[in-house]
């Protein structure tokens, strides 16, 4: 790699402000801000508005669309077959 031209890679906390949930990864992300965590060491925090533990596909509670009432609705309404 190159010297100089890459951004510093270190460790950073990400918080879910929703969840109420934090993990701790490598990152170029920075921030001014700093929170102390579970090792007693203070490190970044990056606030996201969504994650993991909050989006509604990994918490299962995402609503699922009843695609064969679409379907018999569309049918009902312009015939089924009708370019046969």
């Amino acid at each position: 790699m190159k010297t100089g031209i890459h951004p510093p890679y270190g460790p950073v906390v990400f918080r879910d402000r929703a969840a109420g949930f934090a993990f701790l990864t490598r990152s170029t992300m920075t921030s001014e801000r700093t929170v102390e965590w579970e090792d007693g060491r203070s490190y970044p925090v990056v606030d996201v508005e969504i994650s993991s533990a909050s989006h509604p596909f990994y918490t299962g509670t995402a609503r699922v669309v009843d695609a064969a009432g679409r379907v018999e609705r569309f049918e009902r309404r312009y015939g089924r077959g009708a370019g046969r």
